[in-house]
């Protein structure tokens, strides 16, 4: 396995970041886009997708603002974050990923992340 490289994106996302937050943060919020179900018990969140489960670890959050999860099964230092910026001029809303990919695995990992956000998007019902 080769060394992962560390990557960040950024989407506008039309919604409040309170609400935003429910949808990055709890499992109820994550299931409706981020994976097809989602448990939490304590700090560890299982993610399911087509029956697959995997575990991530929640490391850090501040309400409103970001949640940051590790991969129970990496064992190196990789982790992803979901934070949520708002622009104090305009008061756009952004939802900032970084995130942890092989080199080779680069646009594969990216294009994830967009399909994923666009419907989360599809969601909240942002265009």
């Amino acid at each position: 396995m080769g060394d992962k490289v560390k990557f960040e994106m950024e989407f506008v996302i039309q919604s409040s970041p309170q609400l935003l937050y429910q949808y990055i943060s709890t499992p109820s919020g994550l299931s409706e886009w981020f994976a097809d179900n989602v448990n939490s018990r304590g700090e560890i969140f299982t993610f399911i997708w087509d029956g697959a489960e995997e575990a991530a670890k929640l490391l850090k959050r501040k309400t409103d603002d970001f949640v940051r999860f590790a991969w129970v099964e990496n064992d190196d230092s990789s982790y992803f974050e979901m934070r949520i910026i708002v622009d104090e001029i305009t008061k756009d809303v952004s939802l900032f990923i970084s995130d942890f990919a092989e080199e080779d695995e680069m646009e594969e990992a990216k294009m994830l992340w967009r399909n994923q956000i666009a419907d989360l998007k599809q969601v909240l019902g942002s265009s």
